[in-house]
């Protein structure tokens, strides 16, 4: 592990750990003590991080409420507001959302299916033909004026 300060490599790890359980190191070279989320944007949140991981997945996939998010955890022993979450949501959903997609990227299932949609687009109507496979993953996506189905296999081809 580097040093988040100095960047060097040595680092001598301590034997205690913080209150939420994250391993310290000291650094021989400026003598900081640090922790594991130090240098991360997780640093002074007081919750461990796989439970802010859970409130992002309650709020993104299963659409739940601030107020239900927060209910739903202060039955677990977690207690936060509802405006904390939203705040939460605000900070850390773009590196969720990134590191979900960084493992998505490139894995396409073999086996997809094609789903067309009449939509409006700046005022004129227009085909959307979109790939999906079977875990759900968007392969690709294709917007055309006309009816072409020929042209969308080959496009997806």
């Amino acid at each position: 592990m580097d040093c988040p300060h100095c960047s060097t490599t040595r680092v001598s790890f301590l034997q205690r750990r913080t209150n939420l359980g994250y391993s310290m190191f000291r650094c021989q070279a400026c003598r900081r003590a640090d922790n594991e989320r130090t240098g991360t944007p997780f640093n002074f949140i007081e919750v461990p991080t796989d439970i802010l991981f859970q409130v992002l997945l309650l709020r993104v996939r299963y659409k739940l409420s601030y107020r239900n998010v927060a209910e739903f955890f202060l039955i677990r022993g977690f207690e936060f507001t509802h405006e904390t979450v939203r705040d939460w949501e605000e900070r850390f959903l773009p590196h969720f959302t990134e590191q979900i997609r960084s493992n998505r990227s490139a894995k396409v299932g073999k086996v997809w299916l094609v789903d067309e949609t009449y939509v409006r687009v700046k005022g004129a109507w227009c085909y959307l033909y979109r790939g999906i496979d079977t875990d759900g993953n968007l392969v690709d996506v294709r917007l055309s004026g006309t009816r072409d189905m020929a042209g969308t296999k080959a496009f997806f081809a």
